[in-house]
């Protein structure tokens, strides 16, 4: 089964940072620059955790995984934006 995670990041360094981001871009759309709405199987979970945590620093950097449930319109309806709108996610699309 899969569930929405909101994934949200505070990495020290700017290399560990380009790098945390582009593992994030792997497995969702980037909601802001350091917040990703993730679909995840839980196989899929473990290996985003594992690939976050082989690049970085435990002592300085924090990343949460913040499980929304398992209903992604509701997980999307129940996100709240104060200011500009978050981007529209087109029906059916495809990341390869």
């Amino acid at each position: 089964m899969r569930r929405c995670f909101l994934v949200c990041y505070d990495i020290r360094d700017p290399k560990r940072l380009r790098q945390v981001h582009k593992i994030c871009k792997g497995y969702g759309e980037s909601w802001q620059y350091s917040i990703f709405f993730c679909i995840l199987k839980a196989i899929d979970r473990v290996r985003l955790q594992t690939e976050l945590e082989e690049v970085m620093n435990l002592r300085e950097d924090q990343v949460l995984l913040i499980d929304l449930g398992p209903d992604e319109p509701t997980a999307r309806a129940n996100a709240v934006s104060l200011g500009q709108p978050m981007g529209e996610v087109l029906e059916g699309m495809v990341v390869l």
